[in-house]
């Protein structure tokens, strides 16, 4: 037999971090996962673990660096990690480090922001840094799970249509998604960039674009908003997006003697229109 490829690693190490600036707090809640690739193959064909970091020693790296280091940011946090994994065990070639972060905003009860009291929000801010041995870190910035929808600006004509075509063409229809969308550094930040602030600007840009912009298509919509975004941030050089279409289907109330003038539609989660697309500046 032979070993064609091999990584392994620990998944969903969660830490919450809480920076006392007194009498403020600020929060920052982590899903961290990390996974490495190297000599390692004896412990698949042999038995031997002389070469294995321990997924509990991975748990345990993740956490400590995170009390000792885990910001506002999590881009250098990611790349520290990484950086850690390569340096300390000879045998590792290749780290990847994924992140998923919950994110918390401050209550405001009677309209002042409160110190240490928080409300979480929709949409998971996910980074992911590849590391190998000899070569510069790619880093990816992104969201997942982020819930966008308009109810107007959006329609679908002109497709074909064949005997299993039911769908009738709107000009005004609900555009609905879970926005998952990841943005590729063209290279390694300046000292003191502002990663917080740029992956703000990438992700305004990008709704703006689809709350603004008629909407011919979920295609038309996702290359717009790629465009948007590499217009907001010279530093990207890639965007990769994913908007599952959430239908929301007109109402026929005709049975009951009701006209629905596009107000009235049902939900539904399953089956769903699923749209992707990488897309490159150049």
């Amino acid at each position: 037999m032979k070993l064609v490829s091999q990584n392994y690693g620990k998944q969903r190490v969660r830490v919450l971090k809480v920076t006392r600036t007194a009498p403020r707090h600020e929060v920052k809640e982590l899903e961290v996962g990390v996974r490495l690739e190297g000599d390692f193959e004896s412990s698949y064909t042999a038995g031997d673990n002389s070469k294995v970091v321990a997924t509990d020693t991975m748990k345990n790296t993740v956490q400590a660096l995170a009390h000792q280091h885990l910001g506002a940011q999590t881009e250098p946090f990611a790349l520290l990690v990484a950086r850690h994994f390569l340096d300390s065990h000879p045998q590792v070639g290749r780290v990847t480090i994924d992140t998923s972060e919950r994110r918390w905003s401050r209550m405001a009860p009677g309209g002042k922001p409160h110190d240490h009291a928080f409300l979480g929000e929709e949409g998971r801010p996910s980074v992911q840094v590849v590391a190998v041995r000899g070569a510069a870190a790619q880093v990816e910035s992104g969201i997942s799970d982020l819930l966008i929808m308009k109810s107007t600006g959006s329609g679908f004509e002109g497709y074909p249509r064949d005997a299993y075509t039911t769908l009738p063409e709107t000009k005004d229809r609900i555009l609905a998604t879970a926005l998952r969308t990841t943005w590729r550094w063209s290279g390694a930040a300046a000292a003191g960039f502002d990663w917080n602030a740029a992956n703000a600007a990438i992700l305004a840009a990008m709704l703006r674009v689809f709350a603004v912009n008629y909407s011919p298509s979920v295609q038309t919509t996702l290359y717009e908003m790629a465009g948007a975004a590499f217009a907001a941030c010279p530093q990207i050089n890639r965007a990769s997006l994913f908007l599952p279409n959430k239908h929301y289907l007109p109402l026929n109330l005709k049975p009951f003697g009701l006209e629905n003038p596009n107000v009235s539609f049902l939900p539904t989660d399953e089956p769903h229109g699923q749209i992707e697309a990488v897309v490159d500046r150049a």
